[in-house]
């Protein structure tokens, strides 16, 4: 299995389990924009920080197995991740946010009924 594969893999599970958690936050589902804008700066800083500790000798990648297409240093395999991670959490927050607004009463009180 190449990079590119399991991270897809990777992208596409939080991607459905982001879709499913949206539908159960209901009203109260993550900001578009937020998550946008955590994208654009996991991307920049995934973009910096991997091609700081590939160049200083960290860790380095079996060129069989990437497509060969580099942001700096870091492979486009590399930036599934945090991708994925500022898909996947902004939405499981919404749902737990969302199911807890659910069991708290008019009182403010959590109903254990």
């Amino acid at each position: 299995m190449t990079y590119i594969e399991l991270s897809a893999w990777f992208l596409g599970a939080a991607v459905v389990v982001a879709i499913a958690a949206s539908l159960l936050a209901g009203r109260r589902r993550a900001s578009l924009a937020g998550i946008g804008i955590t994208v654009a700066v996991l991307f920049l800083l995934t973009a910096v920080f991997d091609t700081l500790m590939i160049a200083t000798g960290l860790f380095h990648y079996s060129s069989g197995h990437l497509l060969g297409i580099h942001i700096g240093l870091a492979p486009l395999e590399d930036f599934a991740y945090p991708i994925a991670g500022a898909i996947l959490l902004p939405a499981l927050w919404a749902a737990l946010r969302a199911r807890r607004r659910s069991r708290v009463g008019p009182t403010g009180e959590e109903d254990h009924s």
